[in-house]
């Protein structure tokens, strides 16, 4: 492929990008996929030449551009270069016109400025969009330190308990100690949280939004064998996605239910006041995320963030009715916004007196509003707020 050709394939696959985010549809990493599948004439060097252009529109501009070639035009703001590929060629995109709509403004969008919590300056929400490290959980059932060590002498020691993290781009799936169940791949942040969950033993722990069981599992890695888990969420796809990982690390103790979007509490009901501990790792916008989700900027609007924080207090107000005196909550959401985040707990607080909040001891994190702040500024994970309440 031609330089022209290659942005023009970008253009192509940032106007897919864009619908998707308009419509809530796919994720760009799958939409890429698909489309160099349908593509089989690009080359790797052309597949990542393409990729890369189109990233570097979506991280440059937080809010939804109009078109791909509306944010190519306005990445030629900043790299002029781009602007001689705009040559009208066969293969390449037509040229720029002098009144040719062009993406601009600031990496996050306006209003989403004033909604972050407190701490989240500018150099914070900077590192909001710079390349994720790789990290695993140790599983100390099936696997030890001095194995994975000798797997990859470079690995690094985080500062919680089975937390390493390796050089980006280390292929983990191929890799022995994988498959067998002794490590899972899982941001340093994700496993802070579990930590935060583990002070007691509890008998019987509700994940109630699993998704695909990285906290199941590492929750299950860490407790007795006796203890029960059971991973329940309404997305049937993402839940089918432990059973691999179940099988993997050998766990049994867990068992998974499908839950019925708004009539959760009727499958549910069993466990009603039974719970020792109860996790919400609750759906939200994934500010945390933009490290490895750049797109999600382009999903978010005010009615959307309104509607999310709904969903949330719902959540954890379903969520309380599960626990057992003496039991606790711990709520979680991979934001950095105030209304998904300290919000949630300050308000549910209020209006349940039978309820404190709990302080967590980690070595990692900053205090924030009944909880918890893990930045990639300041922690190296991914972001995320996430509070530890008890039933007295």
């Amino acid at each position: 492929m031609t330089p022209s050709a290659r942005l023009q394939a970008a253009i192509e696959l940032l106007d897919e990008i864009i619908v998707a985010a308009r419509d809530n549809g796919a994720s760009a990493d799958n939409i890429a996929k698909k489309f160099f599948k349908a593509r089989r004439y690009a080359g790797s060097k052309d597949r990542r030449t393409v990729r890369e252009l189109a990233y570097a529109a979506i991280r440059r501009f937080g809010d939804r551009p109009e078109s791909g070639r509306a944010a190519m035009a306005g990445l030629t703001e900043e790299q002029p270069e781009l602007r001689e590929l705009f040559d009208g060629s066969a293969y390449g995109p037509a040229a720029l016109g002098d009144k040719e709509l062009r993406a601009s403004g600031g990496i996050i969008a306006d209003w989403l400025l004033s909604r972050f919590a407190a701490p989240i300056d500018g150099n914070e929400q900077a590192s909001l969009f710079d390349r994720a490290p790789l990290d695993i959980r140790l599983n100390p059932k099936k696997g030890n330190a001095e194995t994975i060590k000798t797997q990859w002498p470079e690995i690094e020691a985080l500062p919680l308990s089975y937390a390493y993290r390796l050089p980006t781009g280390t292929n983990v799936e191929n890799n022995a100690a994988y498959n067998d169940g002794q490590i899972e791949i899982q941001d340093l942040g994700s496993q802070a949280i579990i930590a935060a969950c583990l002070p007691n033993e509890p008998n019987l722990v509700l994940d109630m939004c699993a998704g695909a069981g990285g906290k199941t599992l590492g929750l299950s890695a860490q407790l007795p064998d006796e203890t029960r888990i059971i991973a329940a969420d309404t997305d049937r796809g993402r839940l089918s996605r432990i059973e691999p990982r179940l099988r993997r690390s050998s766990a049994r103790n867990i068992d998974t239910l499908l839950l019925s979007p708004n009539k959760e509490e009727e499958a549910l009901s069993p466990f009603k006041g039974q719970c020792d501990l109860v996790l919400v790792d609750a759906p939200c916008t994934g500010t945390g995320t933009w490290r490895r989700n750049p797109e999600l900027r382009w999903r978010m609007t005010p009615k959307r963030l309104d509607q999310t924080a709904k969903l949330q207090a719902r959540l954890l107000e379903l969520a309380s009715s599960m626990v057992a005196p003496g039991g606790r909550l711990v709520y979680a959401v991979c934001s950095l916004l105030d209304a998904e985040g300290g919000d949630q707990p300050e308000l549910f607080l209020k209006n349940h007196p039978n309820w404190r909040d709990i302080e967590v001891d980690l070595p990692i994190g900053r205090p924030y509003r009944k909880g918890i702040l893990l930045t990639p500024y300041q922690d190296g994970t991914d972001g995320f707020y996430f509070t530890c309440l008890e039933k007295m």
